[in-house]
Formats: structure tokens, C-alpha cells, sequence
């Protein structure tokens, strides 16, 4: 199903929900399924609201992360370079303040070195 349109409540079309859910309505999603030949109207309504507390980030933005990226991952080499991002060609990663990475696609590149089976102190 492909989604055409997604309103805000009190736009034109959500009128009606608005009467109906009030201040917990958050959209209306015009939808269309082309196999079927069929409009459905789906609304994104709160159910319920508590206090949350946000998990602390998992790195400070100034902060240098290594990225593990291919050779052959061009893209995301001059994404890296494009916001300051460095080669360390001894160890084979690179390195960029985690700030200028956080919140994109670069960010699944970060690289956690886990140690080696030698160097895990064993349980007495």
C-alpha cells in the first residue's frame, strides 16, 4: 500500500477524527492499495503518556569514534571526509568526533573492538 497523504489534525480530512480523539489525535494517513483497488483511513492516536527519562548518549560529541568501512564503500568514505573524518592507515579505520556522525547512516559503522579469547583474564 503506498501512504499519498499524512495530515495534521485540524487540516481538511481530519476534522471528524479531531472532534472524535481530540488532543490525542497525532495524523490521519490517506492509504491506497492498487491490487485492491481500495482507500483506507488509518489514525495515529496517544494512548496513553508517562514520564520518560532519555538513555544517556554513547559517546560525547567531541568525542572520536574509529568507523570500519570497505574499500569498496566509496559513499560513505566521502560522507566521512565531507564532515572531517581521517584514515589511521595502521589501523585500518577511520576515525571522526562522534557529533558529526550521530543520527546518520554513518553511525552503524562504528567499530567495537571486542578482545581476544588470549586476552580475557580467566575466572579462578
Amino acid at each position: 500500500m503506498k501512504t499519498r497523504a499524512r495530515l495534521k489534525p485540524g487540516q481538511n480530512g481530519t476534522k471528524k477524527f479531531v472532534e472524535q480523539y481530540g488532543d490525542g489525535l497525532v495524523c490521519v494517513r490517506y492509504r491506497y492499495d492498487a491490487a485492491t483497488s481500495k482507500q483506507y483511513k488509518t489514525v495515529e492516536i496517544i494512548v496513553s503518556e508517562s514520564d520518560w527519562t532519555p538513555p544517556p548518549a554513547k559517546y560525547p560529541d567531541s568525542t572520536l569514534v574509529p568507523l570500519k568501512i570497505g574499500i569498496k564503500e566509496t559513499a560513505a568514505q566521502e560522507q566521512l571526509r565531507a564532515v572531517g573524518g581521517r584514515w589511521d592507515k595502521g589501523k585500518k579505520l577511520w576515525f571522526v568526533p562522534y557529533g558529526c556522525i550521530v543520527g546518520t547512516k554513518l553511525e552503524k559503522f562504528i567499530h567495537i573492538e571486542t578482545p581476544k579469547k588470549d586476552e580475557n583474564p580467566q575466572c579462578l
